[in-house]
Protein backbone atom coordinates (compact mmCIF):
# COMPACT_ATOMS: atom_id res chain seq x y z
CA UNK A 1 0.00 0.00 0.00
CA UNK A 2 1.37 3.41 -0.94
CA UNK A 3 0.91 6.37 1.37
CA UNK A 4 -0.72 9.23 -0.50
CA UNK A 5 1.61 12.21 -0.20
CA UNK A 6 0.49 15.28 -2.16
CA UNK A 7 2.94 18.12 -2.42
CA UNK A 8 2.99 19.76 1.01
CA UNK A 9 3.58 23.36 2.00
CA UNK A 10 5.23 22.72 5.35
CA UNK A 11 7.29 19.60 6.03
CA UNK A 12 5.24 17.04 7.97
CA UNK A 13 7.50 14.65 9.90
CA UNK A 14 7.02 11.57 12.05
CA UNK A 15 9.64 10.89 14.74
CA UNK A 16 10.01 7.30 15.95
CA UNK A 17 11.96 7.56 19.22
CA UNK A 18 11.37 5.58 22.43
CA UNK A 19 13.94 7.31 24.66
CA UNK A 20 12.05 10.18 26.39
CA UNK A 21 15.19 12.30 26.91
CA UNK A 22 16.33 12.03 23.30
CA UNK A 23 12.75 12.56 22.12
CA UNK A 24 12.42 15.78 24.13
CA UNK A 25 15.79 17.04 22.88
CA UNK A 26 14.89 16.37 19.25
CA UNK A 27 11.45 17.97 19.57
CA UNK A 28 12.97 21.02 21.25
CA UNK A 29 15.63 21.41 18.61
CA UNK A 30 13.31 20.87 15.64
CA UNK A 31 10.73 23.17 17.21
CA UNK A 32 12.99 26.15 16.37
CA UNK A 33 12.21 25.69 12.68
CA UNK A 34 8.79 26.98 11.67
CA UNK A 35 8.62 24.93 8.48
CA UNK A 36 8.89 21.60 10.36
CA UNK A 37 5.85 19.97 11.99
CA UNK A 38 6.55 16.80 13.96
CA UNK A 39 4.29 14.00 15.22
CA UNK A 40 5.72 11.40 17.58
CA UNK A 41 5.48 7.62 17.67
CA UNK A 42 7.27 6.16 20.70
CA UNK A 43 7.73 2.68 19.19
CA UNK A 44 7.99 1.11 15.77
CA UNK A 45 4.70 -0.73 16.27
CA UNK A 46 2.95 2.52 17.20
CA UNK A 47 4.43 4.18 14.10
CA UNK A 48 2.97 1.48 11.84
CA UNK A 49 -0.40 1.74 13.56
CA UNK A 50 -0.41 5.56 13.30
CA UNK A 51 0.38 5.39 9.59
CA UNK A 52 -2.37 2.85 9.00
CA UNK A 53 -4.93 5.00 10.86
CA UNK A 54 -4.08 8.25 9.07
CA UNK A 55 -7.03 9.71 7.15
CA UNK A 56 -7.01 9.41 3.39
CA UNK A 57 -5.19 12.32 1.80
CA UNK A 58 -3.25 13.25 4.96
CA UNK A 59 0.27 14.23 3.97
CA UNK A 60 3.56 13.04 5.44
CA UNK A 61 6.89 14.10 3.98
CA UNK A 62 9.43 12.15 6.02
CA UNK A 63 9.84 9.67 8.86
CA UNK A 64 12.78 9.88 11.30
CA UNK A 65 13.74 6.53 12.80
CA UNK A 66 16.16 5.91 15.67
CA UNK A 67 16.85 2.19 15.32
CA UNK A 68 18.55 2.06 18.72
CA UNK A 69 15.26 2.88 20.46
CA UNK A 70 12.56 2.01 17.94
CA UNK A 71 12.98 -1.62 16.93
CA UNK A 72 9.99 -3.95 16.69
CA UNK A 73 11.89 -6.50 18.76
CA UNK A 74 12.93 -5.52 22.26
CA UNK A 75 15.60 -8.24 22.26
CA UNK A 76 17.28 -6.86 19.15
CA UNK A 77 16.55 -3.16 18.86
CA UNK A 78 18.85 -2.76 15.86
CA UNK A 79 16.92 -5.19 13.67
CA UNK A 80 15.66 -3.77 10.39
CA UNK A 81 12.16 -5.22 10.50
CA UNK A 82 10.58 -1.80 11.01
CA UNK A 83 12.36 -0.43 7.94
CA UNK A 84 11.39 -3.50 5.94
CA UNK A 85 7.72 -3.08 6.78
CA UNK A 86 7.78 0.68 6.12
CA UNK A 87 9.38 0.23 2.71
CA UNK A 88 6.96 -2.60 1.87
CA UNK A 89 3.76 -0.79 2.85
CA UNK A 90 4.81 2.84 2.19
CA UNK A 91 7.55 2.56 -0.40
CA UNK A 92 7.32 6.22 -1.46
CA UNK A 93 7.71 7.57 2.09
CA UNK A 94 11.32 8.83 2.61
CA UNK A 95 13.11 7.52 5.70
CA UNK A 96 15.98 9.23 7.51
CA UNK A 97 17.85 7.13 10.07
CA UNK A 98 19.27 8.84 13.15
CA UNK A 99 21.34 7.61 16.06
CA UNK A 100 24.21 5.11 15.98
CA UNK A 101 23.95 2.43 13.29
CA UNK A 102 26.78 -0.01 12.44
CA UNK A 103 28.05 0.05 8.87
CA UNK A 104 26.70 -3.43 8.18
CA UNK A 105 23.20 -2.32 9.13
CA UNK A 106 23.57 0.84 7.05
CA UNK A 107 24.45 -1.22 3.99
CA UNK A 108 21.31 -3.32 4.50
CA UNK A 109 19.26 -0.15 4.95
CA UNK A 110 20.59 1.25 1.68
CA UNK A 111 19.65 -1.97 -0.08
CA UNK A 112 16.10 -1.67 1.30
CA UNK A 113 15.77 1.83 -0.16
CA UNK A 114 16.29 4.01 2.93
CA UNK A 115 17.09 7.52 1.73
CA UNK A 116 19.41 8.92 4.39
CA UNK A 117 21.31 8.72 7.66
CA UNK A 118 22.39 11.39 10.16
CA UNK A 119 24.84 10.09 12.77
CA UNK A 120 24.38 10.41 16.51
CA UNK A 121 26.11 13.50 17.83
CA UNK A 122 25.35 15.61 14.76
CA UNK A 123 24.27 19.18 15.44
CA UNK A 124 20.61 20.11 15.12
CA UNK A 125 21.64 22.22 12.12
CA UNK A 126 23.04 19.17 10.32
CA UNK A 127 19.93 17.16 11.18
CA UNK A 128 17.62 19.84 9.76
CA UNK A 129 19.75 20.00 6.61
CA UNK A 130 19.42 16.23 6.25
CA UNK A 131 15.64 16.40 6.81
CA UNK A 132 15.13 19.04 4.14
CA UNK A 133 17.40 17.29 1.66
CA UNK A 134 15.77 13.87 2.04
CA UNK A 135 12.27 15.37 1.99
CA UNK A 136 13.20 17.08 -1.28
CA UNK A 137 14.02 13.69 -2.82
CA UNK A 138 17.81 13.82 -2.43
CA UNK A 139 19.77 11.21 -0.42
CA UNK A 140 21.80 12.25 2.61
CA UNK A 141 24.48 9.99 4.06
CA UNK A 142 26.94 10.94 6.78
CA UNK A 143 30.29 10.67 4.99
CA UNK A 144 32.23 10.04 8.19
CA UNK A 145 30.14 6.97 8.89
CA UNK A 146 30.14 5.51 5.40
CA UNK A 147 33.89 5.95 5.03
CA UNK A 148 35.44 5.91 8.54
CA UNK A 149 39.03 6.88 9.05
CA UNK A 150 41.50 4.28 10.39
CA UNK A 151 41.25 3.76 14.12
CA UNK A 152 38.06 5.80 14.44
CA UNK A 153 36.21 3.07 16.29
CA UNK A 154 38.79 2.23 18.91
CA UNK A 155 36.93 1.75 22.23
CA UNK A 156 38.49 4.67 24.11
CA UNK A 157 37.93 7.13 21.27
CA UNK A 158 34.35 5.95 20.73
CA UNK A 159 33.58 6.36 24.41
CA UNK A 160 35.05 9.83 24.48
CA UNK A 161 33.15 10.91 21.39
CA UNK A 162 29.89 9.44 22.71
CA UNK A 163 30.32 11.32 26.01
CA UNK A 164 31.19 14.50 24.13
CA UNK A 165 28.16 14.26 21.85
CA UNK A 166 25.66 13.47 24.59
CA UNK A 167 27.04 16.27 26.79
CA UNK A 168 26.80 18.81 23.98
CA UNK A 169 23.26 17.71 23.18
CA UNK A 170 22.18 18.27 26.77
CA UNK A 171 23.87 21.68 26.88
CA UNK A 172 22.27 22.73 23.59
CA UNK A 173 18.82 21.67 24.81
CA UNK A 174 19.31 23.68 28.01
CA UNK A 175 20.49 26.72 26.03
CA UNK A 176 17.43 26.56 23.78
CA UNK A 177 15.15 26.51 26.82
CA UNK A 178 16.98 29.43 28.42
CA UNK A 179 16.80 31.50 25.25
CA UNK A 180 13.07 30.86 25.06
CA UNK A 181 12.67 32.04 28.66
CA UNK A 182 14.75 35.17 28.02
CA UNK A 183 12.60 36.00 24.99
CA UNK A 184 9.37 35.86 26.97
CA UNK A 185 7.87 39.29 27.86
CA UNK A 186 7.43 40.54 31.40
CA UNK A 187 10.69 39.29 32.89
CA UNK A 188 11.97 41.28 35.84
CA UNK A 189 15.51 42.61 35.87
CA UNK A 190 16.44 40.03 38.50
CA UNK A 191 15.08 37.15 36.40
CA UNK A 192 16.91 38.45 33.34
CA UNK A 193 20.17 38.65 35.26
CA UNK A 194 19.78 35.12 36.64
CA UNK A 195 18.91 33.59 33.27
CA UNK A 196 21.73 35.48 31.53
CA UNK A 197 24.16 34.17 34.13
CA UNK A 198 22.96 30.62 33.60
CA UNK A 199 23.38 31.03 29.84
CA UNK A 200 26.97 32.24 30.28
CA UNK A 201 27.72 29.24 32.49
CA UNK A 202 26.29 26.84 29.89
CA UNK A 203 28.32 28.47 27.13
CA UNK A 204 31.45 28.11 29.22
CA UNK A 205 30.59 24.45 29.86
CA UNK A 206 30.07 23.89 26.14
CA UNK A 207 33.45 25.42 25.37
CA UNK A 208 35.11 23.23 28.01
CA UNK A 209 33.46 20.02 26.77
CA UNK A 210 34.51 20.70 23.18
CA UNK A 211 38.15 21.12 24.15
CA UNK A 212 38.57 18.56 26.91
CA UNK A 213 36.74 15.76 25.07
CA UNK A 214 37.96 16.58 21.56
CA UNK A 215 40.08 14.11 19.61
CA UNK A 216 42.83 14.98 17.19
CA UNK A 217 41.30 13.17 14.24
CA UNK A 218 37.64 13.82 14.85
CA UNK A 219 35.70 16.31 12.82
CA UNK A 220 35.25 19.69 14.53
CA UNK A 221 31.89 20.23 16.13
CA UNK A 222 29.84 22.83 14.28
CA UNK A 223 29.36 26.01 16.25
CA UNK A 224 25.93 26.63 17.69
CA UNK A 225 23.86 28.73 15.31
CA UNK A 226 22.13 31.56 17.12
CA UNK A 227 18.85 32.78 15.69
CA UNK A 228 19.21 36.11 13.92
CA UNK A 229 16.91 37.78 16.45
CA UNK A 230 19.17 36.65 19.31
CA UNK A 231 22.24 37.89 17.50
CA UNK A 232 20.74 41.32 16.88
CA UNK A 233 19.50 41.60 20.47
CA UNK A 234 22.97 40.76 21.79
CA UNK A 235 24.82 43.09 19.41
CA UNK A 236 25.18 45.70 22.15
CA UNK A 237 27.53 43.38 24.06
CA UNK A 238 30.74 42.67 22.18
CA UNK A 239 31.41 39.45 24.05
CA UNK A 240 28.20 37.86 22.71
CA UNK A 241 28.65 38.89 19.07
CA UNK A 242 30.78 36.47 17.03
CA UNK A 243 33.72 38.07 15.27
CA UNK A 244 33.78 37.91 11.47
CA UNK A 245 36.50 35.26 11.47
CA UNK A 246 34.42 32.95 13.69
CA UNK A 247 31.54 32.48 11.24
CA UNK A 248 31.45 30.46 8.04
CA UNK A 249 29.24 31.19 5.05
CA UNK A 250 27.15 28.09 5.79
CA UNK A 251 26.61 29.14 9.40
CA UNK A 252 25.53 32.60 8.29
CA UNK A 253 23.08 31.06 5.83
CA UNK A 254 21.40 29.01 8.53
CA UNK A 255 21.24 31.99 10.88
CA UNK A 256 19.70 34.23 8.26
CA UNK A 257 17.07 31.72 7.19
CA UNK A 258 16.14 31.03 10.81
CA UNK A 259 15.77 34.76 11.40
CA UNK A 260 13.53 35.29 8.38
CA UNK A 261 11.43 32.24 9.31
CA UNK A 262 10.91 33.72 12.77
CA UNK A 263 9.75 37.03 11.27
CA UNK A 264 7.16 35.22 9.15
CA UNK A 265 5.26 34.32 12.32
CA UNK A 266 4.48 38.03 12.82
CA UNK A 267 2.32 40.32 10.70
CA UNK A 268 2.57 40.19 6.91
CA UNK A 269 0.45 43.24 6.11
CA UNK A 270 1.66 45.56 3.37
CA UNK A 271 2.74 48.77 5.13
CA UNK A 272 4.11 50.48 2.00
CA UNK A 273 2.29 53.09 -0.04
CA UNK A 274 2.02 50.92 -3.15
CA UNK A 275 0.15 47.63 -3.79
CA UNK A 276 1.98 44.31 -3.99
CA UNK A 277 0.84 41.24 -5.88
CA UNK A 278 0.78 39.13 -2.72
CA UNK A 279 -1.73 41.51 -1.10
CA UNK A 280 -4.52 39.55 -2.76
CA UNK A 281 -3.65 36.40 -0.79
CA UNK A 282 -4.87 35.41 2.64
CA UNK A 283 -2.29 35.66 5.42
CA UNK A 284 -1.84 31.91 5.74
CA UNK A 285 -1.31 31.58 2.00
CA UNK A 286 1.29 34.36 2.07
CA UNK A 287 3.13 32.68 4.91
CA UNK A 288 3.00 29.33 3.16
CA UNK A 289 4.43 30.85 -0.03
CA UNK A 290 7.24 32.60 1.84
CA UNK A 291 8.25 29.36 3.59
CA UNK A 292 8.40 27.55 0.25
CA UNK A 293 10.53 30.31 -1.24
CA UNK A 294 13.00 30.15 1.65
CA UNK A 295 13.25 26.39 1.25
CA UNK A 296 13.87 26.68 -2.48
CA UNK A 297 16.53 29.39 -2.02
CA UNK A 298 18.32 27.08 0.42
CA UNK A 299 18.09 24.25 -2.08
CA UNK A 300 19.46 26.57 -4.76
CA UNK A 301 22.45 27.47 -2.59
CA UNK A 302 23.13 23.82 -1.80
CA UNK A 303 22.96 22.90 -5.48
CA UNK A 304 25.40 25.65 -6.40
CA UNK A 305 27.81 24.43 -3.72
CA UNK A 306 27.53 20.90 -5.03
CA UNK A 307 28.20 22.05 -8.59
CA UNK A 308 31.32 23.91 -7.35
CA UNK A 309 30.38 27.14 -9.08
CA UNK A 310 33.10 29.80 -9.08
CA UNK A 311 32.59 33.39 -7.84
CA UNK A 312 33.15 34.90 -11.27
CA UNK A 313 30.37 32.71 -12.73
CA UNK A 314 27.61 33.97 -10.45
CA UNK A 315 26.86 37.19 -12.33
CA UNK A 316 26.35 35.47 -15.68
CA UNK A 317 24.15 32.79 -14.11
CA UNK A 318 21.98 35.17 -12.04
CA UNK A 319 19.11 35.25 -14.53
CA UNK A 320 19.07 31.45 -14.81
CA UNK A 321 19.18 31.08 -11.01
CA UNK A 322 16.22 33.43 -10.52
CA UNK A 323 14.25 31.80 -13.35
CA UNK A 324 14.82 28.33 -11.90
CA UNK A 325 13.82 29.57 -8.44
CA UNK A 326 10.58 31.05 -9.77
CA UNK A 327 9.71 27.84 -11.62
CA UNK A 328 10.51 25.60 -8.63
CA UNK A 329 8.44 27.75 -6.25
CA UNK A 330 5.50 27.87 -8.68
CA UNK A 331 5.47 24.08 -9.00
CA UNK A 332 5.88 23.54 -5.26
CA UNK A 333 3.25 26.08 -4.22
CA UNK A 334 0.45 25.22 -6.66
CA UNK A 335 1.28 21.55 -7.19
CA UNK A 336 2.47 20.11 -10.47
CA UNK A 337 -0.92 18.55 -11.28
CA UNK A 338 -3.25 21.18 -9.80
CA UNK A 339 -6.16 21.41 -12.27
CA UNK A 340 -8.82 24.10 -12.76
CA UNK A 341 -12.04 23.96 -14.70
CA UNK A 342 -12.26 27.09 -16.87
CA UNK A 343 -14.93 27.55 -19.53
CA UNK A 344 -15.83 23.85 -19.38
CA UNK A 345 -12.20 22.83 -19.89
CA UNK A 346 -9.78 21.14 -17.51
CA UNK A 347 -6.56 23.20 -17.35
CA UNK A 348 -3.40 22.14 -15.51
CA UNK A 349 -2.47 25.42 -13.91
CA UNK A 350 1.33 25.21 -13.57
CA UNK A 351 2.20 24.85 -17.30
CA UNK A 352 -0.11 27.77 -18.04
CA UNK A 353 1.56 29.93 -15.39
CA UNK A 354 5.06 29.04 -16.61
CA UNK A 355 4.16 30.34 -20.07
CA UNK A 356 4.37 33.86 -18.58
CA UNK A 357 8.12 33.49 -18.11
CA UNK A 358 9.07 36.42 -20.44
CA UNK A 359 6.85 38.79 -18.44
CA UNK A 360 8.05 37.47 -15.10
CA UNK A 361 11.69 37.59 -16.19
CA UNK A 362 11.40 41.37 -16.47
CA UNK A 363 10.29 41.46 -12.82
CA UNK A 364 13.10 39.14 -11.75
CA UNK A 365 15.69 41.30 -13.54
CA UNK A 366 14.76 44.21 -11.25
CA UNK A 367 15.64 42.38 -8.02
CA UNK A 368 18.82 44.11 -6.79
CA UNK A 369 22.08 42.69 -5.46
CA UNK A 370 21.19 39.00 -5.86
CA UNK A 371 24.72 38.16 -6.98
CA UNK A 372 26.17 39.95 -3.94
CA UNK A 373 23.90 37.99 -1.59
CA UNK A 374 24.72 34.63 -3.18
CA UNK A 375 28.47 35.37 -3.21
CA UNK A 376 28.26 36.30 0.48
CA UNK A 377 26.44 33.08 1.42
CA UNK A 378 28.44 30.76 -0.85
CA UNK A 379 31.98 32.12 -0.60
CA UNK A 380 31.94 34.48 2.37
CA UNK A 381 32.60 37.49 0.13
CA UNK A 382 32.40 40.88 1.80
CA UNK A 383 29.30 43.01 1.26
CA UNK A 384 29.82 46.61 0.17
CA UNK A 385 27.88 48.95 2.45
CA UNK A 386 28.20 52.71 1.86
CA UNK A 387 31.43 52.15 -0.13
CA UNK A 388 33.01 50.13 2.71
CA UNK A 389 33.52 46.36 2.85
CA UNK A 390 31.59 44.56 5.62
CA UNK A 391 33.15 41.19 6.42
CA UNK A 392 31.07 38.07 6.94
CA UNK A 393 29.83 37.77 10.51
CA UNK A 394 29.99 41.49 11.27
CA UNK A 395 26.74 43.08 12.50
CA UNK A 396 26.51 45.34 9.44
CA UNK A 397 27.00 42.43 7.03
CA UNK A 398 24.44 40.28 8.83
CA UNK A 399 21.84 43.06 8.80
CA UNK A 400 22.43 43.84 5.11
CA UNK A 401 22.35 40.15 4.10
CA UNK A 402 19.05 39.76 5.99
CA UNK A 403 17.58 42.75 4.12
CA UNK A 404 18.68 41.33 0.75
CA UNK A 405 17.30 37.88 1.56
CA UNK A 406 13.95 39.28 2.71
CA UNK A 407 13.68 41.45 -0.40
CA UNK A 408 14.47 38.45 -2.64
CA UNK A 409 11.80 36.41 -0.84
CA UNK A 410 9.10 39.08 -1.21
CA UNK A 411 9.95 39.85 -4.84
CA UNK A 412 9.89 36.15 -5.77
CA UNK A 413 6.48 35.84 -4.11
CA UNK A 414 5.20 38.74 -6.22
CA UNK A 415 6.59 37.06 -9.33
CA UNK A 416 4.75 33.82 -8.48
CA UNK A 417 1.41 35.59 -7.98
CA UNK A 418 1.62 37.84 -11.05
CA UNK A 419 0.88 35.14 -13.70
CA UNK A 420 -2.03 33.89 -11.59
CA UNK A 421 -3.57 37.38 -11.70
CA UNK A 422 -2.98 37.58 -15.44
CA UNK A 423 -4.61 34.26 -16.33
CA UNK A 424 -6.92 33.05 -13.55
CA UNK A 425 -7.71 36.10 -11.46
CA UNK A 426 -11.51 35.68 -11.50
CA UNK A 427 -11.75 31.88 -11.38
CA UNK A 428 -13.96 30.93 -8.45
CA UNK A 429 -11.81 27.97 -7.33
CA UNK A 430 -8.73 30.22 -7.18
CA UNK A 431 -10.56 32.89 -5.21
CA UNK A 432 -11.84 30.41 -2.65
CA UNK A 433 -8.45 28.72 -2.23
CA UNK A 434 -6.10 31.70 -2.17
CA UNK A 435 -7.71 35.15 -2.00
CA UNK A 436 -8.31 37.42 0.95
CA UNK A 437 -12.00 37.51 1.90
CA UNK A 438 -12.10 41.25 1.23
CA UNK A 439 -11.08 40.75 -2.43
CA UNK A 440 -13.53 38.18 -3.75
CA UNK A 441 -15.86 40.25 -5.91
CA UNK A 442 -15.03 40.85 -9.57
CA UNK A 443 -15.07 44.61 -9.01
CA UNK A 444 -12.56 44.40 -6.14
CA UNK A 445 -10.28 42.12 -8.16
CA UNK A 446 -10.33 44.42 -11.19
CA UNK A 447 -9.68 47.45 -9.00
CA UNK A 448 -6.73 45.61 -7.46
CA UNK A 449 -5.34 44.70 -10.89
CA UNK A 450 -5.76 48.29 -12.11
CA UNK A 451 -3.85 49.55 -9.07
CA UNK A 452 -1.06 47.11 -9.88
CA UNK A 453 -0.98 48.21 -13.52
CA UNK A 454 -0.68 51.83 -12.45
CA UNK A 455 2.13 50.90 -10.04
CA UNK A 456 3.99 49.10 -12.84
CA UNK A 457 3.89 52.26 -14.96
CA UNK A 458 4.95 54.55 -12.13
CA UNK A 459 7.78 52.17 -11.16
CA UNK A 460 9.02 51.83 -14.72
CA UNK A 461 8.89 55.47 -15.78
CA UNK A 462 9.38 57.36 -12.50
CA UNK A 463 10.42 55.33 -9.45
CA UNK A 464 13.14 53.20 -11.09
CA UNK A 465 14.93 56.04 -12.95
CA UNK A 466 14.67 58.22 -9.84
CA UNK A 467 16.26 55.49 -7.71
CA UNK A 468 19.02 55.00 -10.31
CA UNK A 469 19.69 58.75 -10.50
CA UNK A 470 19.80 58.98 -6.68
CA UNK A 471 22.11 55.89 -6.40
CA UNK A 472 19.59 53.97 -4.32
CA UNK A 473 18.08 50.50 -4.13
CA UNK A 474 14.61 50.13 -2.66
CA UNK A 475 14.10 46.89 -0.74
CA UNK A 476 11.04 45.22 0.78
CA UNK A 477 11.73 43.80 4.26
CA UNK A 478 9.79 42.04 7.01
CA UNK A 479 9.13 43.78 10.32
CA UNK A 480 7.15 42.79 13.39
CA UNK A 481 4.11 44.67 12.04
CA UNK A 482 4.33 43.84 8.35
CA UNK A 483 6.19 44.50 5.11
CA UNK A 484 7.96 47.84 4.77
CA UNK A 485 10.17 49.46 2.15
CA UNK A 486 13.67 50.70 2.96
CA UNK A 487 16.27 52.53 0.89
CA UNK A 488 19.98 51.64 0.75
CA UNK A 489 22.84 53.31 -1.08
CA UNK A 490 24.32 51.63 -4.15
CA UNK A 491 26.32 53.10 -7.04
CA UNK A 492 24.31 52.70 -10.28
CA UNK A 493 26.33 54.71 -12.80
CA UNK A 494 26.26 51.96 -15.46
CA UNK A 495 22.46 51.73 -15.26
CA UNK A 496 22.16 55.50 -15.45
CA UNK A 497 24.12 55.59 -18.72
CA UNK A 498 21.78 53.02 -20.26
CA UNK A 499 18.56 54.96 -19.60
CA UNK A 500 16.71 56.32 -22.59
CA UNK A 501 13.29 57.65 -23.58
CA UNK A 502 10.91 58.60 -20.81
CA UNK A 503 13.22 57.23 -18.12
CA UNK A 504 16.08 59.45 -19.30
CA UNK A 505 13.69 62.40 -19.47
CA UNK A 506 12.75 61.85 -15.82
CA UNK A 507 16.40 62.02 -14.73
CA UNK A 508 16.94 65.16 -16.83
CA UNK A 509 13.88 66.74 -15.23
CA UNK A 510 15.26 65.91 -11.78
CA UNK A 511 18.60 67.39 -12.71
CA UNK A 512 16.93 70.53 -14.08
CA UNK A 513 14.88 70.90 -10.94
CA UNK A 514 18.01 70.57 -8.80
CA UNK A 515 19.75 73.19 -10.92
CA UNK A 516 16.89 75.71 -11.13
CA UNK A 517 15.14 75.32 -7.79
CA UNK A 518 17.71 77.05 -5.52
CA UNK A 519 18.14 79.97 -7.94
CA UNK A 520 14.39 80.30 -8.46
CA UNK A 521 13.86 80.44 -4.71
CA UNK A 522 16.55 83.08 -4.42
CA UNK A 523 14.95 85.13 -7.22
CA UNK A 524 11.50 84.90 -5.62
CA UNK A 525 13.00 85.98 -2.31
CA UNK A 526 14.69 88.97 -3.95
CA UNK A 527 11.50 90.03 -5.74
CA UNK A 528 9.49 89.59 -2.57
CA UNK A 529 11.91 91.77 -0.60
CA UNK A 530 11.65 94.48 -3.30
CA UNK A 531 7.85 94.42 -3.23
CA UNK A 532 7.85 94.72 0.55
CA UNK A 533 10.22 97.69 0.35
CA UNK A 534 8.06 99.34 -2.31
CA UNK A 535 4.86 98.87 -0.33
CA UNK A 536 6.16 99.91 3.06
CA UNK A 537 8.82 102.53 2.44
CA UNK A 538 7.54 104.17 -0.77
CA UNK A 539 3.78 103.76 -1.03
CA UNK A 540 3.33 103.29 2.70
CA UNK A 541 4.82 106.64 3.61
CA UNK A 542 1.45 108.24 2.97
CA UNK A 543 -0.32 105.81 5.26
CA UNK A 544 -0.44 105.71 8.95
CA UNK A 545 1.55 103.37 11.18
CA UNK A 546 -1.26 100.80 11.28
CA UNK A 547 -1.70 100.79 7.49
CA UNK A 548 2.02 100.30 6.92
CA UNK A 549 2.04 97.35 9.32
CA UNK A 550 -0.87 95.72 7.46
CA UNK A 551 0.84 96.12 4.09
CA UNK A 552 4.13 94.75 5.44
CA UNK A 553 2.32 91.71 6.86
CA UNK A 554 0.65 91.03 3.51
CA UNK A 555 4.00 91.25 1.73
CA UNK A 556 5.70 88.91 4.17
CA UNK A 557 2.88 86.37 3.84
CA UNK A 558 3.09 86.51 0.02
CA UNK A 559 6.88 86.03 0.14
CA UNK A 560 6.58 83.02 2.48
CA UNK A 561 4.00 81.38 0.21
CA UNK A 562 6.44 81.50 -2.70
CA UNK A 563 9.23 79.74 -0.84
Amino acid sequence: MSLDRPISRLLQLMLVEADPVLRLGLLTGLGQYADLQVVVAETGALALRTLADRPSGASLDLILVDLENSGLSSRSPLDLELLRQLKTQYFDLPILLIGSVPDTKLIEAVQMGVEGYCAKGSSILELVTAIRQVAAGQPYWNALTIAPSPGRFRPLRRGREALRSSSLQQIEAALIELNAQLASPGLSLLDQAILSGQRRELKAARWLVKRVLSSSDSAPEPARIQPLSELLLSSSSSQLVPQPSEMTARELQERLFDGVSAKLRSGLENLTNSPLEIDIFRVERKRELFYIILRQIEASLDELRFSQIQPDQLAEKQLAILRDLWQAVTIDFFGRYYTLRVNHQEIVIVPALLEDQPTVQAMLNQIPLVTDLYAHLLFGSALTIDNADALIGSPDAIARAADLLENLTIQLANAVVQPLLNRFSDVEAVKQSFYDRRLLSTRDIERFRNDLSWRYRVDRYVAQPTAIFESQHRLFVFTQLGIRQIVIYGPRRDELEQLKGVQLAVTLALEARDAISPRLKAAIGFVGSGIIYLLTDVIGRGLGLIGRGIIKGIGNAWQDSKR
